[in-house]
């Protein structure tokens, strides 16, 4: 059997398994956290668009949340503003604020835009301000006892959770053949901006669409045991149990956690997955294996 042959029998098994796929989440919402090492990697982020792109060809409905972190870094840096942190989170004045809202409404939001465009889709770019998509309110975070033996309020600046969504927007979009490609910054009742978490957003922004499938983009292969294997078709009570013996901790239990109340709260399926290797969305989408950890309520 010649090469040409063979690799033509690899190419009819890939689409004859992706078959039943494409028709079980045909005209389904699936929202997608884009962020880490896909983002910066210029490969990485062309597969990415591609798959987005594949994605609304094929019949589903794909809306992309993306973060920023490092972009954000990267400038402040180049201003001489110096980042500052609380539990993981940035410290936002207002200053910081407009950095924030011109990186993530602005250059990261555009480029990714850009990139799906170009790759043959109808992307547009929001933020959650946009037909007051996401509404925000402050985020204060507690730091340990004081010798009061009370909490002491942290004021971490325009650094919000997600007070409600309103999807009217984002459904407008869908059904006008768009891919909505969203930046994490909503507005509270006082018309203030605020940053907040992509992860948090994606999944309420799910919860909200009656979403399918939320996907979390991340550096790593998934959720690996104390072993280093990747664990998959998780429930609550699995989850539960990993984080009582500290499987689960530091940066991926917020992950879990986000991804668990989706799932809980209507969502079908959520995913975390390896956002360094290429079409790793198509790939956990479309291949009975799959490239990451499936979580099911």
């Amino acid at each position: 059997m010649t090469t040409d042959l063979l690799a033509a029998e690899r190419i009819a098994s890939v689409l004859t398994e992706a078959l039943p796929y494409i028709k079980r989440f045909r005209k389904k919402t699936i929202v997608v956290k884009y962020g880490g090492n896909a983002m910066t990697d210029e490969k990485l982020k062309q597969s990415f668009a591609r798959d987005i792109v594949l994605m609304k060809l094929v019949g589903f409905n794909p809306v992309v949340v993306h973060g920023g972190g490092p972009q954000i870094g990267n400038l402040l840096d180049k201003i001489g503003k110096e980042s500052k942190f609380v539990e993981g989170m940035r410290v936002t004045d207002s200053e910081t604020m407009d950095v924030v809202e011109m990186v993530l409404g602005g250059l990261v939001n555009k480029e990714i835009v850009a990139l799906v465009n170009h790759a043959g889709g109808r992307a547009v770019g929001l933020t959650g301000k946009d037909g007051g998509l996401i509404k925000a309110k402050k985020l204060t975070i507690a730091d340990g006892m004081n010798q009061l033996d009370k909490s002491e309020v942290i004021d971490i600046g325009h650094v919000g959770e997600v007070a409600g969504i309103d999807v009217s927007v984002v459904d407008m979009l869908d059904k006008s053949n768009f891919i909505p490609v969203i930046a994490p910054i909503g507005v509270g009742e006082d018309g203030a901006s605020y940053n907040i978490n992509a992860d948090i957003v994606a999944g309420r922004l799910a919860e909200a669409l009656n979403a399918e499938k939320l996907i979390l983009l991340t550096n790593t292969q998934g959720l690996l045991n104390k072993e280093g294997e990747l664990l998959t078709g998780l429930d609550s009570d699995d989850v539960k149990r990993l984080i009582d013996d500290g499987t689960i901790y530091g940066g991926m239990l917020p992950k879990i956690q986000c991804a668990l109340e989706a799932v809980n709260n209507g969502v079908e399926t959520a995913h975390i997955i390896d956002g360094r290797v290429e079409h790793a969305v198509l790939l956990e989408l479309f291949t009975d294996k799959g490239v990451g950890t499936l979580l099911r309520g």
